[in-house]
């Protein structure tokens, strides 16, 4: 028998985890998440951070992602780390043994609040819609309702093309997923 996150699986059994296993894993990551929204109420130099997302992975394994406004340095993830750490121990949601990762969510991980977009005006980004379309191009601007993307596109004009920098407005009830696109 083997013993995750406080649930049992029974040898020849299939490994996905009954249901009260994700009630519990449901349970330690809001609790995780209310943690870190003390802290930013609480704690001036947290003031303008943000929670992107919290994730609990078979073998103890717990992956924080936070953002800030002003933008999250290495040292606000430390510190962030440094606090789950101590209230880990104490209240032992994890046991004795468990793996604490704190960190920005990176260029790959898909936004999920509108201050992640504010953030990143001026990047490229990489739009995928509810109809599977894709779309590039430089982030101008993003409002409660939606974001704006610069893109180029080639006009034809007879027989010249010519390349224009157009401004496409994205309603967000049309967004599936948005990501920074690295340029190469």
């Amino acid at each position: 028998m083997q013993h995750n996150f406080g649930c049992h699986q029974h040898e020849g059994e299939p490994l996905v985890p009954p249901r009260f296993c994700i009630n519990e894993i449901m349970e330690v990551t809001e609790r995780i998440t209310n943690l870190l929204e003390e802290k930013y109420a609480t704690d001036e130099a947290f003031a303008d951070c943000f929670t992107v997302d919290v994730e609990l992975k078979p073998g103890q394994k717990l992956y924080v992602f936070a953002d800030s406004d002003s933008g999250m340095t290495f040292e606000k993830c430390q510190k962030l780390s440094r606090y789950l750490e101590s209230h880990l121990d104490t209240n032992a949601w994890l046991g004795d043994k468990y793996l604490l990762e704190v960190s920005s969510p990176g260029i790959g991980r898909p936004f999920k609040f509108l201050r992640q977009y504010r953030n990143n005006i001026g990047r490229n980004v990489e739009v995928t819609l509810k109809d599977k379309t894709r779309q590039t191009g430089l982030l101008k601007d993003a409002d409660e309702t939606q974001i704006v993307l610069l893109q180029k596109v080639i006009e034809k004009g007879g027989n010249k093309k010519k390349e224009v920098e157009v401004e496409t407005a994205v309603p967000f009830a049309q967004i599936e997923k948005s990501i920074v696109k690295l340029a190469f």
